[in-house]
């Protein structure tokens, strides 16, 4: 029987006192719940249910019409230096009445907090530090690199001092296979072992006693209890040893074993630095200052003085301090930080620009549409943040094993101790065999396996244009099995074009420059692309005179003595013409789904100048990312509203396993259901009409266009529309899981045979603290080589 706990829910939308007895009533139907009651004038429902109830308490509050008001928080986490420090934060903060979920990184260094109304970030804090460590809200990613670097700075002194210490102690062990045997005295063992193991060792002695009042253990706790016993044996022999007699001591083994703990906590905190590069990288693109013009005038300010609709001036060379619209001017932009665009993307009047991006060649005049947290740098950062905050499924596995791994430790090290002692070896022997395995024994590595990989894959997926919203969707991503497409703005341009154009009886760009001049000054879609059809063979349309639209048929006007009509298959039958030789032509693109135009002169001699047929074009990269799908062994679904003939025009150019046409977007979800029955499931889509099978999917794929990241429906957002970074995310899941089972191995490998060895008397502590050092260091180091990652076959 699960115990009970008296929840606390703050309720919103409450307007009376009916309002609050509906909510009453539906707390009551919850499994379990008991004495509820809910205060309008204090919009609060307090209820007593079984500790594992809040999600069906919340449940119901949803269902009843009504919601529970949440709030994120993070802290940064002071002194934690193992998964079990990890997770006993993370106990900590969940008991806090109010904390719904509390996800604690080792690797960061942060929490997350999910929480129910409003909680007082100092009540957090406090519970932090009452469980042994330190916590403070939350700074940004450059004043955490200040503080790291310091910290650093400080570390790297303890760590010199402490190596300059204990090299004379070891001096005599390294040179004794040479033949040289001699030993310093006694004293002076003493004395330079005793600064190493309570000056630069303190800190473990600090963090040990706080575990140890919290009720747990972690790998302080065993660096303190195995140097210990090494130092306090070495002041027994020495103290029992005959005034002409050299005992044998181990104060080298406590000095350098701190010491090699200390260097491997120091490599450790500059590799998990590397980690986080992503995010500091990200964070300097954003200006702190803008050029503002009001009324012609241009001044400097802060950009936290800036407002919406602001005028904004940016010169060349410098970063758009806003998202906005360019007003005035033209140039290029380059956002490869941003999208991971590797080009330069024009700039003219009406376009949007991003902030962080370089401006190019030009002066441009930006009008502010976004600022602070809604502009598109805030929202990455903040997607960047959520997924290295997040834990991966296998993570949970990992948290269970190092609650039990450090008590674990300590019994397979006093049965060390007892063992060696009942077989008859002297008491050093026993003790130094146990110390072994205390040392070898620290879970750091274990617990900064899975978080140091998921940091490195979801920043070099951030430069590269790939964001990855959770954990769990950078692990699940690599046993995707097929990928369903969305057709238009997924893998085609969304736009039309002129696919396909025949004359009647002149030459193809004749009829195209007839057709430009009636186009010319029309927003119509199909207009505007006659006039880039022309502007890219050359043409320069004519003017017409009397132009005019035809409703529902198309568009006509008089060049010279002629009257000329565009339009579609109706204005063909009103003008009482037919296709001639053109039928078949127009037959056949039918087929494709492509839309007819066609060209004819009205007077003085009706007939049929030419046919267009317009279509969707496909994106470039469309053709490589179905291939390399394909070598992946993955398949490709086509998911359509467009008709069939369209839909079979992408299939085929593309070499597309299977298309569903004309389905309606309510129906999408469901052909995305019965193909996760199959197996794992990606769904790649505009986050619009897309949204309930990008939820249905178990991998959501939002195409985005740089202008809004956040698409709730989707655990993978694509910051610019190429559809090649689809097999470029899968590729960084596979690699970034890859590294996670690889640094787990690792982990668990030196503890499989690094504790045995020890136990077995066939490792010295001085060999086991390198070796934990080194498992460590080789963790978080095999992590930071998904830096170099970079997607195959992009420009």
């Amino acid at each position: 029987m699960l115990e009970s706990t008296l929840f606390d829910l703050p309720i919103a939308g409450m307007t009376c006192a009916s309002c609050a007895g509906r909510v009453e009533r539906a707390l009551s139907k919850v499994a379990g719940a008991s004495a509820v009651s809910v205060n309008l004038a204090t919009e609060q429902a307090r209820v007593q249910a079984p500790a594992d109830s809040l999600p069906a308490l919340l449940s119901a509050v949803e269902q009843a019409g009504y919601r529970v008001p949440t709030q994120t928080l993070e802290l940064d986490i002071a002194g934690m230096t193992c998964a079990s420090c990890a997770g006993r934060v993370e106990r900590a903060l969940t008991k806090v009445p109010g904390v719904q979920r509390a996800s604690v990184n080792l690797a960061s260094e942060r929490a997350h907090l999910d929480l129910l109304g409003q909680v007082d970030p100092g009540v957090l804090i406090a519970a932090v530090s009452n469980a042994g460590y330190g916590a403070s809200l939350r700074q940004g990613e450059v004043a955490v690199a200040r503080d790291q670097a310091r910290r650093l700075g400080r570390e790297r002194i303890a760590l010199l001092l402490a190596i300059a210490l204990a090299l004379p102690l070891v001096v005599p062990m390294l040179v004794q296979p040479l033949g040289y045997h001699w030993m310093l005295p006694a004293w002076l063992q003493w004395a330079l072992a005793t600064p190493v193991q309570f000056i630069f060792g303190a800190r473990f002695y600090v963090a040990a006693w706080k575990a140890v009042k919290a009720g747990t253990g972690n790998m302080d706790l065993l660096v303190a209890l195995g140097t210990s016993a090494g130092y306090g044996l070495s002041l027994y022999q020495w103290a029992n040893a005959g005034p002409d007699g050299m005992p044998h001591l181990y104060f080298e083994a406590s000095a350098v074993v701190i010491a090699l703990v200390l260097l491997g906590k120091y490599l450790e905190s500059r590799a998990k630095r590397q980690t986080a590069s992503a995010i500091r990288a990200l964070e300097a693109l954003r200006p702190e200052r803008a050029i503002q013009v009001v009324d012609g005038r241009e001044q400097d300010v802060a950009i936290s003085a800036l407002h919406l609709d602001d005028l904004v001036r940016v010169l060349p060379g410098e970063r758009f301090p806003v998202d906005g619209e360019v007003v005035e001017g033209r140039s290029h932009a380059d956002e490869a930080l941003i999208s991971g665009e590797s080009l330069p993307v024009p700039k003219q009047p009406g376009d949007k620009v991003t902030g962080g991006a370089i401006n190019g060649e030009g002066r441009l005049l930006v009008r502010t549409r976004a600022l602070g947290a809604e502009t598109v740098l805030a929202r990455i950062i903040r997607l960047v943040e959520d997924a290295q905050a997040g834990k991966a499924p296998i993570q949970k596995l990992v948290d269970k094993v190092s609650q039990v791994f450090v008590p674990t430790v300590l019994l397979l090290a006093l049965a060390t101790l007892i063992g060696w002692w009942l077989l008859g070896a002297p008491l050093e022997t026993a003790l130094i065999n146990a110390v072994a395995v205390l040392v070898i024994a620290c879970p750091c590595a274990l617990g900064l396996a899975t978080p140091t990989a998921i940091m490195a894959g979801t920043g070099v997926a951030a430069r590269h244009g790939i964001l990855i919203k959770d954990a769990e969707a950078l692990e699940r991503a690599h046993e995707v099995r097929t990928v369903v497409f969305d057709k238009t703005g997924t893998l085609t341009s969304g736009a039309p074009r002129i696919a396909h154009l025949v004359s009647a009886d002149a030459d193809d760009d004749t009829a195209l420059q007839l057709a430009g001049a009636l186009q010319r000054g029309s927003e119509h879609p199909l207009a505007k692309a006659v006039l880039d059809a022309c502007a890219e063979r050359g043409l320069t349309p004519v003017d017409v005179s009397d132009s005019r639209a035809l409703s529902g048929r198309g568009i006509a006007g008089r060049l010279g003595e002629r009257t000329l009509a565009l339009g579609n298959q109706r204005l063909l039958e009103e003008s009482g013409l037919d296709a001639g030789v053109l039928a078949q032509a127009a037959s056949a693109w039918e087929a494709e789904g492509r839309t007819l135009s066609w060209l004819i002169e009205q007077s003085p001699q009706p007939r049929v100048l030419g046919l267009f047929a317009f279509g969707d074009t496909l994106k470039h990269g469309a053709l490589q990312a179905i291939a390399q799908l394909k070598a992946r062994q993955i398949g490709s679904h086509l998911l359509t509203g467009d008709n069939c003939g369209s839909a079979r025009v992408v299939t085929e150019a593309l070499g597309i396993d299977d298309v569903h046409a004309q389905v309606l977007p309510a129906d999408k979800a469901a052909i995305v259901a019965e193909l996760k029955l199959k197996g794992v499931v990606a769904m790649v889509g505009d986050g619009i009409n897309d949204a309930p099978a990008l939820a249905a999917a178990d991998i959501g794929i939002a195409m985005g266009g740089g202008t809004d990241v956040a698409m709730h429906a989707a655990g993978i957002t694509l910051m610019r529309g190429d559809p090649r970074l689809v097999p470029a995310a899968l590729e960084i899941s596979r690699k970034t899981y890859a590294k996670i089972r690889q640094n787990l191995f690792w982990a668990f490998v030196y503890n499989l045979i690094g504790i045995p060895l020890a136990a077995f008397g066939l490792l010295n502590p001085v060999l086991a603290g390198a070796a934990m050092a080194l498992s460590s260091v080789s963790v978080v180091s095999n992590a930071l080589l998904l830096k170099t990652w970079k997607p195959e076959d992009l420009d």
